[in-house]
C-alpha cells in the first residue's frame, strides 16, 4: 500500500460517520486538506493508482462491492466528493461545479504522491472524472465514464418518463424544504426507480446512503451539485474543443444510458469503447457488479 502523505489525518472517531466495519478488508480511511476544505477518502491495495468517483445520492461506499477485487491490481483511492459523506460541506459560494470537485481530487492525488492515474466516475462522478481528464489530460492514463451525462456537449440521453429531478434539484431552497425529514423515502425512490433490478440495493446499502444524506447540510450540498450544472456545462463546451486522447471506457445500463453513451462520449474523446451493461439500469455497480468488474479489469 502506498504511504499516505503526512498532510492526511486519520478519522479516529466516527461522529455520525460510516462505521469502521463498512470499510472493506485491507482499506483505511483518512482526510486531507484541499482548497480550504477537508476531503475524506478510503485507500487500499497496491500498484498504480486508481481513483473511483461516486455520484448522487451516494458516497465512497458506492464502490464497496468492487474495491477488494480492484485492490488486488491497483492502489484504490475512493473519495467522498465535497458535500458528501465525511467530506466538508462548504457554502455554495465555494463552488460545487464538476471542475471545482475535480480540482479537489487532483489535489488529493498530488498529496498522496501520485501524478498519472486511472480514473473512473459514475453519474455525477462521471462529470467530475471528465472535468479532471479535460483539465489534466496528460495525467489520466485510462478514463471510465459510467452512466452519466456530459452536460452541454454531444448527444444527450433522450427525455423519458421519470427524469424530472435535475430541474427540481436546481430550484433554490424548495428541495431542502420538501425533503427534510423524508430523506429515506426520497432517496429510496431513486434507488428503485432508476434500477432495472429493483432488488439490487441491500437494506444495509440503502441505510448507509440514507444515513450519510441525513447528516446536517448533506441534502443541500447534493442539490448544489445540480445547481452548478450550468457552470459545468459552460466549462464543458470549452473543454470539448480539444478531444481527449487517452482511452475511454464508456458504459451505461442496458435500460439506462447504455444505448447512447458511446456516441455521447465520442463528442469529447477520440478513443472510446464500451456500450451497455446487461440487465442493468443506472446503478451499474449494484445491478451487475461482476460484469462491471470484468470490464474494468480488462480495460484498466
Amino acid at each position: 500500500m502506498t504511504n499516505v502523505s503526512s498532510t492526511a489525518t486519520n478519522t479516529g472517531h466516527h461522529n455520525g460517520s460510516e462505521a469502521p466495519s463498512l470499510l472493506p478488508a485491507g482499506f483505511t480511511e483518512a482526510t486531507v486538506a484541499v482548497n480550504g476544505i477537508r476531503i475524506h477518502y478510503v485507500l487500499g491495495g497496491q500498484g498504480e493508482p486508481l481513483v473511483l468517483v461516486h455520484g448522487w445520492p451516494q458516497t465512497w461506499y458506492a464502490w464497496h462491492r468492487l474495491m477488494p477485487a480492484l485492490a488486488a491490481h491497483y492502489t484504490v483511492i475512493v473519495p467522498d466528493l465535497r458535500g458528501a459523506g465525511l467530506s466538508d460541506k462548504p457554502a455554495p459560494a465555494m463552488g460545487y461545479d464538476a471542475y471545482t470537485l475535480a480540482d479537489d481530487l487532483h489535489q488529493l492525488v498530488q498529496q498522496l504522491g501520485f501524478s498519472s492515474i486511472r480514473l473512473v466516475g459514475h453519474d455525477i462522478g462521471a462529470m467530475v472524472a471528465y472535468a479532471y481528464a479535460a483539465t489534466h489530460p496528460t495525467e489520466v492514463y485510462r478514463l471510465g465514464l459510467f452512466d452519466g451525462p456530459l452536460l452541454g456537449v454531444g448527444p444527450q440521453l433522450p427525455p423519458r418518463p421519470g427524469i424530472w429531478h435535475p430541474g427540481f434539484h436546481m430550484t433554490p431552497a424548495l428541495p431542502e424544504l420538501l425533503t427534510a425529514g423524508r430523506e429515506r423515502d426520497y432517496l429510496t425512490y431513486f434507488f428503485t426507480h432508476f434500477a432495472y433490478d429493483k432488488t439490487a440495493f441491500s437494506t444495509a446499502e440503502v441505510d448507509e446512503f440514507v444515513r450519510a444524506y441525513s447528516a446536517p447540510g448533506a441534502m443541500s450540498a447534493g442539490f448544489e451539485w445540480y445547481r452548478a450544472f450550468p457552470a459545468t456545462a459552460a466549462r464543458n463546451q470549452v473543454s470539448a474543443q480539444t478531444k481527449l486522447a487517452m482511452p475511454v471506457l464508456a458504459l451505461g445500463g442496458q435500460h439506462s444510458a447504455g444505448p447512447t453513451i458511446v456516441a455521447t462520449v465520442q463528442a469529447v474523446a477520440d478513443d472510446v469503447r464500451g456500450g451497455s451493461v446487461p440487465n442493468a439500469g443506472h446503478w451499474l455497480a449494484e445491478e451487475n457488479p461482476a460484469y462491471l468488474l470484468d470490464q474494468l479489469i480488462a480495460f484498466l
